[in-house]
């Protein structure tokens, strides 16, 4: 007799017995031009430095940047992001938005080299800052922290110095309220309404960014970024209200970081926007853990590698930051 499920008529391991049969039903796919590589960039010459809680990844010299920007194009990648790592840091990040500031010359550096690759320029201002904060800071009481409202100006010079240096795209990633309007007037003013913002509308305070603290040199000299950036704990429902401000804003996509302990985030605003285009950052700590089990002989690096990217994917997001992304160029290739 037939059970309520259908089995046995119904057996759904025929949709997955043959090879070919499984590439038919394959919804999710990755590709190479959908990946983002983050690239960190600092003052000096001939500078290719190691990160070691990055292992492949590296501190680049600007004169380094051509080759790199080659590798990328070479792989069929969608971009790089950059960050950048200022020779002298203050109190306000006046790094960030100098003419002559670390990623401004590595953005007409990557134009003037690989004009077609997607340059990206990751904004914000805890790089620059010898605090390590994202912005100017204010006491109030006993507490200190970020001054939200002075922040937006400095944001408005950062990106402005960005575009008229060549960039594609601007990612804010401070997590500062009315950021991206901030921003969206900056660029419209100057002439650059063109230009798409990528918002890291929803960030959160997590414990996986340790090891691209070491690789931006951007650890917060006191306490931590709780204060500005979303607490995990907090209602699905607070992401979204974050993403629905952006949008309102001014934001053209929306990204989510870090991505595979948020894939649930991921996927509820993917659901709760449809049509706006979905990014999500592959974290340095989640990529350190992979690399790190792998070089234990605990895990095979590509399969879980491939297996998380895809997870990504399927929750909703077009647009995946990492970095992998030339293992994974190479791995999809072969």
């Amino acid at each position: 007799m037939m059970n309520a499920s259908g089995f046995p008529q119904t057996r759904l391991r025929r949709l997955r017995y043959q090879p070919a049969i499984r590439r038919w039903l394959q919804t999710t796919r990755l590709a190479a031009d959908q990946l983002i590589l983050p690239l960190f960039v600092r003052h000096g010459n001939n500078i290719r430095q190691p990160i070691s809680s990055l292992p492949g990844q590296f501190q680049l010299s600007v004169d380094q940047l051509p080759a790199e920007l080659d590798r990328v194009q070479a792989a069929g990648l969608g971009g790089v992001l950059l960050f950048g790592i200022p020779a002298e840091k203050d109190a306000v990040g006046s790094d960030s938005f100098s003419d002559e500031g670390i990623i401004q010359q590595a953005i007409r550096a990557c134009k003037a080299h690989a004009p077609d690759v997607l340059v990206v320029s990751d904004v914000c201002l805890c790089e620059y800052t010898d605090h390590g904060h994202c912005g100017p800071l204010r006491t109030v009481g006993s507490l200190t922290t970020v001054d939200n409202d002075a922040t937006l100006g400095l944001l408005a010079r950062q990106v402005a110095s960005h575009a008229h240096a060549g960039v594609d795209v601007l990612a804010p990633s401070g997590m500062m309220d009315g950021m991206i309007g901030a921003i969206r007037g900056s660029l419209d003013g100057a002439g650059f309404s063109h230009l798409p913002i990528l918002s890291y509308a929803v960030k959160y305070a997590s414990a996986y960014y340790g090891p691209f603290r070491e690789a931006a040199e951007s650890a917060p000299q006191f306490g931590d970024r709780r204060s500005y950036q979303m607490d995990p704990a907090a209602a699905a429902d607070q992401a979204l209200r974050e993403a629905e401000l952006d949008l309102a804003e001014g934001a053209d996509m929306l990204m989510v970081k870090p991505a595979g302990a948020y894939l649930d985030i991921i996927s509820r605003v993917a659901q709760r926007f449809p049509g706006v285009p979905m990014a999500a950052y592959q974290v340095s700590g989640e990529f350190s853990m992979i690399k790190a089990a792998a070089e234990r002989g605990w895990i095979d690096e590509r399969a879980v590698m491939l297996e998380s990217l895809v997870a990504i994917k399927r929750a909703g997001a077009q647009i995946i930051i990492t970095y992998a992304a030339h293992d994974v160029a190479a791995w999809l290739q072969n």
